[in-house]
């Protein structure tokens, strides 16, 4: 049996390393700003187009059907949701988000300073804008942090939330009693180390870290395909921010319905002591549901995306 250090070490080296290469399809669909009015449908009505993140607009005309709003993690494409999106574009009217400097993406401001606080407020204006208020909100990783960044800011923007395998915070992953001070000196040597690799490095090491993520033959060439595609320094700076950020002391605000999805792997150890990782993570958060992932890794929907479809409808299908 699996001691708890080993447990705790098991989950770590996962989470550490979906921290440098959580991503997805390097083949992106075109953004929705931009193209001509010919590539997609007029379905919706844009005052101000965001400018550090894309939005692809699929499914049902506006009116027709509820909205929902989708967030990729770290370096990854909107089309790590590409499998759900098919399933989900006759009853629903998808808005897939990709950040800038993300899986090909150009960068744009996001190159220099504050990238999530920004991002939140932009994702904000979006849904104003275009009248969504309040929108259900799919978020996977760094996705989560955001959704739930955006539930504590702005609460009438979000009617419920599917946070996919995301922690409040991710220093947890090297010591329970973590802060982010205790942590920044760690952090600060990732990010630079991660910014001075070189490039055949960086492509040499993707199999190490991609079969920690995901299981899935293909999903681990999409994940790799991604990252290779991102910009470095905007890959490591929102990494940076991502350990730097701890939302534990706000759960306790965000009253937003959530229902939070997290993988189990036998060999990350007992069972018990994984859920607990999450439980004590959240401990704090109000009107909370937790549902395991059985023989999956961090990209649930490639792994094991039948049960991610199920997670997704029921939480569509259910009452904020």
């Amino acid at each position: 049996m699996s001691s708890p250090t080993q447990t705790a070490s098991c989950t770590a080296l996962r989470l550490l390393a979906l921290l440098f290469l959580l991503a997805a399809l390097l083949l992106l669909r075109q953004p929705l700003f931009g193209q001509p009015p010919t590539t997609k449908p007029a379905t919706q009505t844009i005052t101000t187009a965001p400018t550090r993140f894309s939005v692809v607009i699929e499914g049902a005309p506006r009116g027709t059907a509820p909205d929902v709003l989708l967030l990729p993690g770290l370096a990854s494409s909107r089309d790590v949701y590409a499998a759900e999106a098919k399933l989900l574009t006759t009853h629903y009217r998808l808005h897939l988000v990709q950040l800038a400097g993300f899986a090909g993406e150009p960068e744009g401001p996001n190159a220099t300073g504050p990238i999530l606080s920004p991002v939140v407020e932009q994702l904000h204006q979006y849904i104003t804008d275009n009248h969504l208020q309040p929108i259900p909100v799919i978020g996977h990783s760094m996705g989560g942090l955001l959704a739930l960044m955006l539930a504590q800011a702005h609460p009438e923007d979000v009617s419920k939330l599917l946070i996919i395998d995301t922690l409040p915070y991710y220093g947890l992953v090297f010591n329970p009693a973590a802060t982010v001070d205790t942590v920044r000196p760690q952090a600060l040597a990732m990010h630079d180390q991660f910014i001075a690799m070189p490039n055949d490095q960086f492509a040499a090491a993707q199999p190490l870290y991609t079969n920690r993520l995901v299981k899935d033959p293909e999903g681990q060439r999409q994940v790799s395909a991604s990252s290779l595609a991102s910009d470095r320094t905007v890959f490591a700076n929102a990494m940076l921010e991502d350990l730097s950020t701890d939302l534990r002391p706000q759960l306790a605000t965000i009253k937003t319905p959530m229902t939070l999805l997290y993988p189990y792997e036998s060999a990350q150890g007992p069972v018990e002591q994984v859920t607990a990782l999450y439980t004590s993570a959240y401990a704090t958060k109000p009107n909370l549901q937790l549902i395991r992932i059985d023989d999956s890794r961090h990209f649930i929907m490639y792994d094991q995306p039948a049960a991610f479809d199920k997670a997704v409808q029921t939480f569509l299908q259910s009452k904020p």
